[in-house]
């Protein structure tokens, strides 16, 4: 099943990426990313790119969503990959046509036993647009 999903409510979204629906990997990708030239044309360059992955996921078990802004502005088309318990990775510097290596990414980590996405096997958007790694909360340690 695969979903292309902007959400005004972030409540709503968030409850809607808990609900299990068989995806291990769900695709975040920012909707309000412009090009290269700034503009505020629409089809914005993000919802592009989030169509591009949802046509790229056809017939995978990969859910993709949009949010209106991941806060990465200085890197362009920016996603991420979220995984229940796992890292998460968000990416910068993409074009309209890195939905495939999103769901390359995607397959990826969906098999990665450690919740940790391999670099061997990553696509190169992957990995030289690279922003964050985010730890899951159950790993995260108090200050003490």
């Amino acid at each position: 099943m695969i979903l292309v999903k902007t959400e005004a409510d972030p409540t709503a979204l968030a409850e809607d990426i808990r609900d299990p629906d068989g995806s291990d990997v769900t695709i975040v990708v920012c909707s309000s990313c412009r090009d290269e030239t700034g503009s505020d044309a629409r089809p914005r360059a993000g919802e592009l790119l989030a169509q591009d992955a949802a046509r790229a996921a056809a017939n995978e078990n990969i859910r993709v969503r949009q949010v209106e802004c991941l806060g990465n502005c200085k890197r362009r088309l920016s996603a991420a990959l979220l995984r229940d318990g796992c890292w998460s990775y968000v990416f910068g510097d993409l074009t309209t046509e890195s939905g495939p290596d999103l769901i390359a990414g995607a397959k990826l980590f969906a098999t990665a036993a450690d919740g940790i996405l391999p670099w061997r096997g990553r696509p190169d958007s992957l990995k030289r647009g690279l922003v964050a790694r985010i730890p899951p909360l159950a790993i995260v340690k108090d200050i003490s």
